[in-house]
């Protein structure tokens, strides 16, 4: 079921528990927003435990939980702790924004979450206001540091990084590195409808390692998992560790491993692709088990090579990062 036809092996699902957000991301969403799917048509808790134990049955052994903000959905506690119970099941990790997750974060350790992404694209309070469209920034550097009290390592730091806005801040990022245990991760710009993307904005993964390279020359590249989406880096000294996601300039489909479970129930075999297929309607119409694995295989199998390229994404329809799940 997990096949698909250049022989990818598909083990991790990332599953978009909400659309709703309590942030305003500009690569995320556009400044009008979005319209969000009614709740009614949202996959219920049984219905996610229900699609993601068929997952893991067939060989998934992460799930990311995403959004919107993960951390928003009220039973959030109730689902990672089922989750986690899967038999199968290795990996329960979450990508969050970090702005409610310092003072949910003891209990949603202790229901299973293993691994820990937290979106930052800036240290600087004012252009943080600046891009989310709303406060918080303090609230982001008091979570990256609870998750480190609390045992996670590394603590993983996503930064969507753009030309004008935070490219200057590169080597600060790293310098978070020195002394705590963080993965930072540079992320190149991506289009997604209403976020207004332009190649002048994008700052190419060969830039960024050019920038941090000449600040830090012990900065050597370590080892990588072929399924891997980030290319890691060391720099002698630092406790943490920098990565770089290259989607646009170095794409690593040849590897992917990843299926995205919408929050509606839409299943999306690849994150630049406009195709998907809804889970929920077949599962709300009786559908057994084998039937929807032979609708998860069929999506599967027609899995291309490789997306299309930074310029036709662009101009190919597609969802907000919002509705996909980040």
């Amino acid at each position: 079921m997990l096949i698909d036809g250049f022989g990818r092996k598909h083990t991790y699902l990332r599953l978009s528990l909400t659309e709703r957000c309590n942030l305003r991301c500009q690569y995320c969403m556009p400044a009008e927003g979005v319209d969000l799917t009614p709740s009614p048509k949202l996959l219920t808790h049984n219905e996610i435990l229900r699609l993601a134990n068929l997952f893991v049955t067939s060989g998934v052994d992460k799930i990311r939980l995403t959004g919107g903000e993960p951390t928003v959905r009220k039973d959030i506690h109730d689902i990672c702790s089922d989750l986690s119970s899967l038999k199968g099941l290795k990996t329960l990790a979450i990508t969050t924004n970090g702005i409610t997750l310092a003072k949910k974060l003891p209990m949603l350790k202790q229901c299973g979450i293993t691994n820990l992404n937290i979106s930052l694209d800036t240290l600087v309070p004012s252009k943080f206001e600046f891009m989310t469209r709303r406060k918080g920034h303090h609230k982001v550097i008091e979570s990256i540091n609870a998750a480190i009290d609390v045992g996670y390592n590394p603590v993983k730091v996503n930064c969507v990084v753009m030309r004008g806005f935070n490219d200057d801040e590169i080597c600060d990022f790293v310098n978070l590195t020195v002394d705590k245990p963080i993965n930072v991760r540079f992320i190149e710009f991506m289009p997604f409808d209403g976020n207004v993307w332009n190649v002048k904005k994008l700052i190419p993964y060969s830039e960024m390692l050019d920038t941090v390279a000449k600040k830090f020359p012990t900065l050597k590249r370590l080892c990588d998992h072929p399924t891997e989406t980030a290319k890691n880096f060391q720099i002698d000294g630092h406790v943490g560790t920098v990565s770089f996601v290259t989607s646009m300039t170095e794409h690593f489909c040849a590897g992917c491993n990843r299926l995205r479970l919408l929050a509606d129930g839409n299943l999306k075999v690849c994150l630049f692709g406009p195709s998907e297929v809804s889970l929920r309607d077949p599962l709300r119409s009786g559908a057994g088990d084998e039937e929807l694995r032979e609708i998860i295989g069929t999506a599967v199998k027609r899995k291309k090579a490789s997306h299309a390229g930074m310029f036709d994404i662009a101009k190919t329809a597609n969802r907000p990062m919002i509705h996909i799940g980040g």
